[in-house]
């Protein structure tokens, strides 16, 4: 398979709430491959392989991300969170500022007073919000300074990606949730129209899913299956693999359907496509939020296993195609 697609889609800043132009970018991408996209009123991008489709396939292309909160007295930020964000795997991360009249400034996030050779306790401190802030690559030494430059509360802040594909198969990058289950869409799109396929099929790229709310609605009215792809959880206590496809059959908002579970697991061993049945903790997906708004759906949740979720994230080039395979198998069977 061609990643060239995934790299670009992870080079677009895309934030919940500031990810219209990974939007397009998708968009532009189905058009080119001969579908026919559409936009509904909340952004997200939906596709459709046949009339009246009866099953829906998601993935989410928003991202963790930031807001400016305040600008220090010295000129710095403090940001808040978009997202589960977590302080330490992003201590030292590179990021872009956003402006309202388009600017883009860079920075990096530290912990207060971050020299170790004056801050005896830098190892020893739980970094909050409170006490972390964005040095801006700016000459500015006041509140004034920042603000002249256009910067103000409420400006995204969206971190360096640190992209990266080993020759071993593995991609290194932040927002491996969920932009490599955007990347397994794209490929299904691919795969359909290259054998000249219909189904009664549609393609979800949700907008707004690291917030709770990107699943909610803007699917046809002819739904009834709607079969998530994001993130398999890679940890302990758990028995997904970045080289396998994850199917979950409980996250914490309860079980996924039973009948789509069993139906995937036997469609995944049939076909020797690599998976694992597993079980998340401290998880929700676009399928929760579905269910939440009431939804008539049954709803099932798979995806490629990813290591370090919401820090410094890696999957492999086997777990992204297991998962295209099952979706595939799924699709046509």
């Amino acid at each position: 398979m061609d990643y060239s697609t995934l790299k670009k889609l992870v080079a677009i800043d895309s934030p919940s709430g500031y990810s219209e132009e990974a939007s397009r970018y998708i968009f532009k991408l189905l058009k080119s491959y001969g579908w026919k996209p559409e936009r509904t009123n909340k952004g997200a991008v939906k596709c459709s392989f046949g009339k009246n489709p009866t099953l829906a396939i998601a993935a989410h292309v928003d991202t963790l991300g930031g807001v400016v909160s305040a600008i220090l007295p010295n000129g710095n930020l403090r940001f808040s969170k978009v997202g589960g964000i977590q302080l330490n795997g992003y201590e030292g991360a590179y990021c872009r500022i956003k402006t309202l009249d388009g600017k883009t400034y860079t920075g990096t996030l530290l912990f207060d007073n971050p020299a170790a050779h004056v801050n005896p306790d830098l190892n020893s401190k739980t970094r909050t919000l409170y006490n972390m802030h964005i040095r801006l690559d700016e000459l500015v030494e006041s509140k004034k300074d920042t603000e002249k430059l256009g910067i103000q509360v409420g400006d995204f802040v969206c971190f360096e990606t640190n992209y990266e594909e080993t020759k071993s198969g593995f991609i290194k990058s932040r927002y491996m949730d969920n932009k490599a289950g955007c990347f397994v869409l794209f490929e299904i799109a691919k795969r359909m129209k290259e054998m000249k396929k219909t189904a009664p099929v549609e393609i979800f790229f949700s907008n707004y899913e690291e917030v709770g709310h990107g699943g909610t609605v803007g699917y046809s009215d002819s739904v009834k299956e709607l079969l998530v792809i994001d993130m398999g959880v890679v940890g302990d206590g758990c028995t997904g693999k970045e080289t396998a496809c994850s199917i979950c059959a409980k996250d914490s908002s309860g079980p996924y359907d039973f009948e789509m579970r069993k139906k995937l697991t036997k469609l995944a061993r049939k076909n020797k496509i690599p998976h694992e049945v597993d079980v998340y903790p401290f998880y929700g997906s676009d399928g929760s939020a579905a269910l939440r708004a009431g939804n008539d759906f049954r709803v099932g949740l798979i995806g490629p296993g990813v290591s370090a979720s919401h820090g410094v994230e890696r999957t492999h080039r086997k777990g992204i195609e297991a998962t295209v395979d099952l979706c595939m198998e799924y699709i046509l069977k």
